[in-house]
């Protein structure tokens, strides 16, 4: 029986809205949503990712852990917004690799995060919310949250090429089922035939 379901997917792919529509079909699921607004250092980020990406990525790290703590002892089937993999292997390398996040801070964030990975579960089936740039941009102008105004756009473009390559690293290495989902064609919430066949997909697995 699956007990702990995992959305992935990049910034406005609609990882929340799967989740909240799951549960309302699903009513013995138990969500765990990502919790973006406690993290005291992610404006100041968006504004100087040099100075505060270190403090901002080891605060998210220690969300996703205490997460992992809560849906581990949970008695019932979970269903997680964003996965503990997406910190490190997406967000985290993206900084690394701008040169934002790296010497001994990228070393000591990698450390903490195998330690990490030691001490929890992998998700016994994942949903990648696949999206495209395009569609991205749209949905967070969309929802209209002020500190993702000024997103600089090769930050999300680069986010994007991660996550594709992220994705096939983590089908390959065979860590769990990954149930792909087109969320840029997609609109399951509106769409009578997109819920019928995601829910066709995803019920495979259940």
């Amino acid at each position: 029986m699956i007990k702990y379901i995992a959305v992935a997917g990049t910034m406005g792919s609609g990882k929340s809205s799967l989740v909240k529509f799951l549960c309302n079909r699903y009513k013995d699921i138990r969500p765990f949503y990502e919790r973006n607004e406690e993290n005291p250092y992610l404006a100041d980020f968006y504004e100087d990712m040099q100075r505060w990406a270190f403090h901002s990525q080891v605060y998210f790290l220690t969300l996703k852990f205490g997460t992992h703590q809560k849906l581990d002892a949970c008695g019932q089937t979970v269903i997680q917004d964003r996965t503990i993999y997406e910190d490190a292997e997406i967000f985290a390398m993206h900084l690394h690799k701008r040169g934002i996040l790296t010497g001994r801070d990228y070393e000591a964030y990698r450390r903490l995060y195998s330690t990490i990975l030691n001490s929890i579960n992998p998700p016994d089936l994942l949903i990648y919310m696949k999206t495209n740039l395009r569609t991205v941009k749209k949905r967070i102008a969309k929802r209209g949250r002020e500190y993702e105004s000024s997103i600089d756009p090769d930050y999300l473009k680069g986010l994007n090429a991660l996550y594709k390559s992220w994705i096939d690293k983590y089908r390959k290495a065979g860590i769990s089922p990954v149930v792909e989902v087109d969320a840029s064609r997609m609109y399951f919430l509106h769409n009578l035939v997109d819920r019928i066949e995601l829910l066709e997909v995803i019920e495979k697995h259940l």
